[in-house]
């Protein structure tokens, strides 16, 4: 397995539409794996394939205390939303250390492949679901911080820009 590079915010590739995965092939399965190990070390509990650079339809989830329950959704699509909306804060490990709230669907069913390839639904609520819709936008190429204000958005924009030249000159 290989630990990923995580692409920060304001990374214009982050804006990219993920396409559909044709096959959960050897490949998907290293991918998966791999970004479960990059989601671990990085102490997150969701990643899209987007965040690494690979633009298809793949996310990876773990919300469990434990974080020993892995869920992956291969061209996932939500089914189901409720109506109750929830306001939750969330973080991001392309914006690292920044946290807002964020309102969404209370709870969301989706359809996807697992890593076998096999077609699943799910019901999510709480955690995981606001998990699922802030990385499937991932996979739309919308980052969390466009929910906020045209001033946050900025302010955080330039805090990563300036972060990302602190650590090149570093290196």
């Amino acid at each position: 397995m290989a630990h990923l590079s995580i692409l920060r915010y304001p990374d214009p590739r982050l804006h990219t539409v993920a396409k559909p995965v044709a096959a959960v092939d050897e490949r998907i399965r290293r991918l998966v794996d791999d970004m479960l190990e990059t989601m671990y070390a990085a102490d997150g509990v969701g990643l899209a394939a987007t965040q690494v650079d690979v633009h298809e339809r793949l996310v990876v989830i773990d919300t469990s205390p434990e974080r020993d329950k892995p869920l992956v959704l291969i061209n996932p699509e939500i089914i189901a939303r409720s109506t109750e909306l929830a306001v939750a804060e969330e973080g991001c490990l392309s914006v690292p250390q920044v946290y807002d709230k964020v309102e969404r669907h209370a709870r969301v069913t989706v359809r996807a492949l697992g890593r076998d390839g096999q077609s699943f639904e799910l019901a999510a609520e709480g955690l995981t679901a606001v998990c699922v819709q802030h990385e499937m936008d991932h996979l739309l190429g919308k980052v969390f911080v466009e929910y906020l204000s045209a001033l946050k958005r900025e302010r955080i924009r330039t805090k990563m820009l300036k972060k990302t030249r602190e650590e090149q000159r570093k290196t």
